[in-house]
């Protein structure tokens, strides 16, 4: 199927984003819509992502899994970009490469790394997983994949950035003297000229991927190049808008994913947001529509529920519409990929968890605090499910009576058109209307 008519419709430059808690399932869509697009982008987050694209390769199904690269590289003449708004953490960029490159796909002069990204080394990594050792029972439920620690660093002005890889006597000053503070004031015992010596091998390897992004995107843009920004995470682990502090440690709205990549909010033209037809969270945090553990267990089990990354289970639950109705909010969402929806397929019945109380009153966003979000009561819809296997269905009119009923009323709830339902894992399985 040719997606250039919808792209048409949308613009020149798309952001794909999640509604929920990440996991949404972002990958595919992203997938599908690479094949009409010029560029695509990584804008924020690291290797804590984890987008998985079922696909052939060498006449094989197989499945991978992208952690920094974006999903989109599985197209041979696209170009993909690490924005300036990233973590990368070298050896896994390296591994991925690696990984791509034995299922004979060649990153050479189409894959882009800002000068501006930052470096996470692995003294993050040990950083991040003292911190929430040390958290005890109040533990944010982390990757432990350093991405907080390499924020941190990077606010505290003390970061490490790609371009310094350039000036490599300049960039090991910099990386001892931040190794030598980690080692005092964390207690590691650090081999820090090791390391420095790792380093000066990964420099001349990506040194002819490293480049300024902005310029390019902005140059890309100007000839008319059609731009699609895959986000990471979802809506609700952004760090200012999420539910604090059980979130990630970057922007994960519409706005960061401009930032991340130098790219002029005006000319950002559409925003999907993707939504599972349930919701999903791994870690801890506030999780209003959670599901108790035997009927949580049974839909964990019939959506695979398992983290890309961390291969953590996930905590599950019913769709929340005040979730996803506040990403459409604050990431300006124009139309919605609902995944997952053939999850559903054998369910008697199904809840939506429509609008939430506090103290017996109805509120329309997430309250700032976790303390006042943990007292919220939801008020569920409860809908009949449908037996029949919906996984290769091609036309939405095809779809069960009460399986169409169930996607038109979460539409109604959310006031924003759902465009795009995967009924399956794989890149045809999705249904456009």
């Amino acid at each position: 199927m040719s997606y250039d008519s919808i792209l048409k419709n949308l613009g020149q430059v798309i952001y794909i984003a999640g509604t929920q808690w990440g996991d949404e399932g972002k990958g595919k869509l992203v997938d599908i819509l690479a094949e009409e697009c010029d560029i695509i982008a990584r804008a924020t987050g690291g290797a804590n992502a984890g987008h998985t694209i079922c696909t052939n390769v060498g006449g094989k199904k197989k499945k991978i899994i992208f952690h920094l690269i974006p999903s989109g590289a599985l197209h041979a003449d696209k170009i993909c970009i690490i924005g300036n708004g990233m973590v990368v953490h070298v050896p896994t960029l390296l591994e991925e490469m690696e990984m791509l490159r034995e299922d004979g796909i060649a990153l050479e002069n189409r894959l882009l790394l800002s000068d501006r990204a930052h470096l996470l080394f692995d003294y993050h990594q040990e950083i991040d997983a003292i911190q929430e050792q040390g958290r005890g029972g109040n533990k944010v439920g982390t990757t432990k994949r350093g991405i907080g620690p390499a924020y941190a660093d990077k606010i505290s002005r003390r970061g490490i950035r790609l371009a310094d890889l350039k000036n490599f006597n300049l960039f090991a000053e910099k990386l001892r003297a931040n190794m030598e503070w980690v080692a005092k004031m964390y207690h590691c015992n650090l081999d820090i000229e090791q390391e420095i010596v790792r380093y000066k091998d990964i420099a001349e390897i990506l040194s002819p991927y490293i480049v300024n992004t902005t310029e390019f995107i902005d140059l890309a843009y100007r000839q008319g190049k059609r731009i699609l920004i895959e986000g990471a995470q979802g809506a609700h682990l952004d760090i200012d808008l999420g539910t604090y502090p059980y979130v990630t440690s970057s922007n994960t709205s519409s706005g960061g994913a401009c930032i991340g990549l130098g790219l002029a909010p005006n000319r950002l033209e559409t925003v999907i947001g993707i939504a599972k037809a349930y919701t999903t969270r791994v870690g801890s945090g506030p999780f209003p529509t959670e599901l108790p553990p035997i009927e949580g267990d049974l839909l964990r089990e019939a959506g695979k529920e398992y983290g890309a990354t961390t291969g953590r289970p996930r905590r599950c639950g019913w769709f929340d519409v005040t979730v996803v109705r506040n990403a459409i909010v604050t990431s300006g969402i124009s139309t919605l990929n609902l995944t997952k929806l053939d999850v559903f397929s054998g369910f008697e019945t199904i809840k939506i968890g429509t609008r939430y109380l506090l103290e017996n009153k109805p509120i329309s966003f997430i309250p700032a605090t976790v303390e006042e979000l943990r007292k919220v009561d939801v008020e569920y819809l409860e809908m009949p499910g449908w037996k029949q296997d919906i996984s290769t269905k091609e036309k939405f009119k095809d779809l069960p009576k009460l399986c169409q009923n169930y996607v038109l009323k979460l539409e109604e709830l959310l006031g924003t058109p759902i465009q795009f339902i995967g009924v399956g894992a794989d890149r045809e399985q999705m249904i456009v209307r």
